[in-house]
């Protein structure tokens, strides 16, 4: 009973899914119609075949009955074509709305659930997933509706002209359903895996693909092989199952349909025999049989996808389900020019294990506040609480006497300006990446300020589309320090409040660090500046150093009271310095 449920709620929600995509239902009438008139059209082509061999003669043959099969012929083509087109269109329509559907869900999908998951996943079930579907509607649905419609005409006229012939046929039926019911459950759960192991398989490729330099680097081509291959090898094991499956199905629905054909030939041939009906009506009644035999393998094939549609369409549904960010709700932040207070914050992933613990910090407004410590202490964790991509475990985040979380997400990360270490840019033009997310007309002497402040400007008036070069893909046709600028641009065009700074020069060369930290001291006037930084030197002049270690933090101060007041951070500022000297007398 459970499981019968089940597969009637996965047939629901599968209907609802579908009725979600905003299909129009008035072409999917008239394409239904035009295929009932399309099959009916064809049923009565036994009829004329039956009347030619049962007074058959060249001297009986007209040409009345030559235009009529030839007109029959041509009109069951014409709106057979026509149906097809509209039910394609309506398919292809539904898969739109559906990527639609899917596309908005996982832009507002909050960075917690994208963590989780992985971007491969998400691609799989956006391309795979919906491309499952697709091949349903648009292939296997056109033949299946007429198909069902083809063998119920064939089935009511066969009854009426020979009930007895007719039943013969529906003996081996039923044990043919009988075996196909359970293979289809079969089938079912294969799909789901398949999915699955699709998405994980993707995710290996946009892992691995992005990356390729760093695996022939490292020498790392034998075992990135090893893991493709591992992902093809399941997927194949997956393939041979589903292989195996289809294999039994054609076998047993020939073998019912040739012994439902031997059957009818066999016995309707002793009526022939005894008068009882006409060779013309056998021959009519062994072209209705196809016309039930030929749709059925359609009809196996629609209800076969359908199952692989289920499995695709539930990881689907899965992200639908998904709580999402709500980005305009809340308060509105007009001043953002305020203290920043963490009170008693505590935070942890899922695994229950905490990475930040009682974090008490107050970040001036209009100065600047540098986070330092180990690798893996909570420092990037940090930011991500600030920028509200995770809630606190527990304690709370204040903006003067509010919490953060009662303003809406659009206003309070509209006045946060953001620059990483990595600073990703999207595909498209310089013009793109430094007005992306701005929701107003950005005027050619506000680029230009924004470009000229950012050290910028120099060298995009050196490429000969300037502003209007494309950067590549995530960016790839720049050198690092000139997407650093670029990013430090788009934050200076935002006009923020906040600045966070995620170690923002850490990976450039000594010419273009200098020239990021140029374009950093500009931005950075006036604003609150919190920065993530692993080299000190860049934040000795801090108006405030957070020592954080092992999710807690152990020290706050200028570099001097730390100096004299935090030995680990006095070992870790001795070290560095002691390492920078080294570095300037080899130079």
């Amino acid at each position: 009973m459970k499981k019968e449920n089940s597969r009637k709620g996965s047939y629901r929600r599968f209907i609802r899914l579908i009725h979600q995509s905003n299909p129009s239902y008035g072409q999917l009438g008239i394409a239904l119609i035009l295929s009932i008139l399309t099959t009916l059209v064809g049923l009565t082509i036994p009829i004329l075949t039956k009347n030619l061999v049962d007074g058959f003669s060249v001297s009986n043959l007209t040409a009345g009955q030559v235009t009529g099969i030839i007109a029959v012929f041509l009109l069951q083509a014409v709106l057979n074509a026509y149906s097809t087109y509209v039910l394609g269109l309506n398919g292809q329509r539904i898969i739109a709305g559906l990527r639609e559907l899917l596309y908005q869900k996982l832009i507002k999908l909050p960075v917690s659930f994208l963590d989780k998951v992985g971007s491969g996943e998400m691609v799989s079930r956006m391309t795979n997933d919906t491309m499952v579907v697709k091949e349903l509607i648009t292939t296997h649905l056109i033949g299946a509706i007429t198909g069902m419609i083809s063998v119920i005409g064939s089935i009511i006229i066969l009854f009426v002209m020979n009930w007895r012939l007719t039943l013969l046929i529906f003996i081996v039926f039923p044990v043919a359903a009988a075996i196909l019911i359970p293979i289809g459950r079969y089938m079912l759960h294969i799909s789901k895996e398949t999915q699955q192991e699709t998405g994980k398989f993707t995710g290996v490729l946009n892992e691995v693909l992005p990356e390729v330099k760093l695996v022939k680097a490292s020498n790392a081509e034998g075992i990135e092989t090893a893991r493709g291959k591992e992902g093809i090898m399941r997927l194949f094991r997956l393939g041979k199952k589903e292989a195996k499956v289809l294999a039994l199905v054609s076998p047993i629905i020939t073998l019912v349909l040739m012994a439902a054909l031997v059957g009818v030939i066999g016995y309707g041939g002793m009526q022939v025999s005894s008068g009882i009906i006409t060779a013309g009506s056998l021959v009519a009644f062994i072209l209705y049989l196809f016309q039930i035999i030929m749709p059925m393998g359609q009809i196996t094939t629609f209800f076969t996808q359908l199952q692989k549609s289920i499995g695709a369409t539930t990881r689907i549904i899965e992200i639908l389900n998904e709580k999402e960010e709500v980005l305009t709700e809340g308060a509105k932040l007009e001043d953002a020019k305020q203290p920043i207070r963490f009170q008693d914050v505590c935070f942890g992933y899922d695994d229950g294990e905490l990475i930040l613990e009682d974090i008490h910090l107050t970040i001036e407004a209009g100065k600047v506040t540098a986070v330092v410590g180990p690798s893996g202490s909570g420092k990037t964790t940090l930011f991500k609480l600030l920028e509200r991509y995770y809630q606190p475990t527990s304690g709370g985040i204040f903006i003067g006497e509010r919490k953060i979380d009662e303003y809406s997400l659009h206003s309070w990360r509209s006045h946060i300006g953001y620059v990483s270490q990595e600073s990703p840019l999207l595909g498209g033009t310089i013009r793109d990446n430094i007005t992306y997310g701005i929701e107003r007309e950005v005027e050619m002497e506000e680029l230009l300020y924004a470009a000229r402040m950012a050290n910028a400007l120099d060298f995009i008036e050196q490429f000969p589309l300037q502003f209007d070069t494309e950067v590549g893909e995530r960016g790839l046709k720049l050198s690092g320090g000139q997407r650093q600028r670029i990013a430090i641009a788009r934050a200076l065009l935002r006009q923020p409040s906040l600045l966070m700074l995620d170690e923002a020069t850490s990976s450039l060369d000594s010419e273009s660090e200098q020239l990021v930290q140029q374009a950093l001291e500009k931005l950075m006037e006036g604003r609150t500046t919190l920065i993530i930084a692993h080299r000190l030197s860049t934040v000795i002049d801090a108006d405030q150093l957070i020592f954080l270690e092992k999710g807690r933090i152990t020290g706050v101060g200028t570099h001097h009271e730390l100096m004299q007041s935090h030995a680990l951070y006095r070992k870790f500022a001795n070290r560095q310095f002691k390492l920078n000297d080294e570095l300037r007398d080899k130079a």
